[in-house]
């Protein structure tokens, strides 16, 4: 782009030269010819004008009155007719130096059908990219700053309580044995849940810097939901809830990370054990949906309130704060969901009312062979 400004600028000069040159030329032969064809009655005019023509061709040449005359007209033509370029050019030098002081709001003045014109319009594209880093890099400080924030609150929680009850057994400030078994039974309650802490953390800012790799195979999603839902036969009777897997179809397939979308399901169902145990069932729909495989997670405990249902997949957001911490929740496992369902290139949306929460996992199919042998896009 500048070299091409630059010949441009360059190839104008030139062209300013050439006609302010032969502008002179036709200035000189005008004259020339206006002076041989005066009237007898003013011979004395075209005498003078000839002996002024022999003094300057014999004291500076007989190329003098040519380049005279073309420098003159250079000077002339450039400053009548250049003189909104030149305003134009200060008005861009002023922006410039506005912006340069950390004005980055304010934009070049974009006029004119020129290079000038095309150097504002770089300009202000070089402004704009560095107030979208320059946001972009506040965002990340404040996110960083939050994250620590967040972590050392909800790492400081579990462990003061831990450092608490170890302290009175150091001391041997209990009764008795059952009192003993009472204080460690809750320090071993904390140290899980200060591990659960630690073990999100260390997931979620994994996979944010992009340190996770998929190992992915031909997965059949209403097996998988199946087995999980068997896995956590236990925690659901505990809760007294039942569930369930309704698919239309034996088989929908998609490429996945076993290990990774079982966690995404995993999170899924603590989630509704944890906060949907009123409703006292949990239900997994799964279904295709043109190129997509659709899982359905469905509870009908109580619902999200409309106002935090936007935000539930941020990192450390909770709806309910008392009974999040009550439970063990880190505050990430949503948040950790989200993340590994985009990993796989699909999408993740909850919806609530009064009657049923759903989160909705979409994931693309697998591709299948067809007839042929050959590898064919489902549709």
């Amino acid at each position: 782009m500048i070299p091409n400004l630059i010949g441009r600028m360059v190839w104008r000069l030139i062209w300013h030269i050439v006609f302010s040159a032969a502008l002179a030329a036709f200035t000189v032969f005008a004259a020339y010819a206006l002076a041989l064809s005066l009237p007898p009655q003013l011979s004395w005019l075209r005498a003078v004008l000839k002996e002024v023509y022999i003094l300057f061709r014999d004291l500076f040449g007989p190329s003098f009155l040519f380049n005279a005359g073309g420098f003159a007209f250079f000077v002339v033509y450039m400053i009548l007719f250049q003189l909104r370029r030149f305003r134009y050019l200060a008005e861009i030098r002023t922006a410039v130096a506005h912006i340069a002081e950390g004005n980055f709001d304010d934009q070049v003045p974009v006029r004119q059908r020129n290079e000038l014109r095309e150097l504002a319009v770089q300009t202000n594209r070089l402004v704009d990219r560095l107030k979208r880093s320059l946001d972009e890099e506040r965002r990340a400080e404040q996110t960083k700053n939050e994250l620590i924030t967040n972590v050392s609150h909800d790492l400081r929680t579990p462990l003061t309580s831990i450092l608490g009850y170890l302290g009175l057994i150091e001391q041997d400030r209990y009764r008795d044995e059952v009192e003993l078994r009472y204080y460690i039974s809750i320090a071993y309650e904390k140290s899980q849940r200060l591990n659960v802490l630690i073990n999100d953390l260390f997931e979620y800012t994994r996979m944010r810097n992009g340190a996770v790799s998929l190992q992915k195979i031909k997965l059949n999603l209403v097996e998988m939901v199946g087995q999980l839902l068997a896995h956590h036969r236990i925690l659901l009777k505990e809760a007294g809830m039942e569930g369930g897997v309704h698919a239309d179809e034996p088989e929908v397939a998609v490429m996945g990370d076993p290990n990774k979308l079982a966690r995404v399901f995993e999170n899924l169902i603590s989630n509704a054990i944890a906060y949907g145990k009123d409703g006292r069932r949990i239900d997994f729909f799964v279904r295709r949906s043109g190129r997509e495989a659709v899982v359905e997670v469905v509870n009908y405990g109580e619902p999200i309130p409309s106002t935090d249902l936007p935000y539930i997949f941020d990192r450390f957001y909770r709806v309910d704060k008392s009974r999040s911490e009550h439970n063990g929740g880190s505050g990430l496992g949503l948040a950790i969901v989200k993340s590994l369902v985009e990993l796989h290139g699909g999408r993740i949306e909850a919806a609530s009312d009064a009657s049923r929460t759903v989160f909705r996992v979409s994931l693309p199919l697998a591709a299948a062979p067809d007839g042929y042998g050959r590898t064919a896009v489902p549709s």
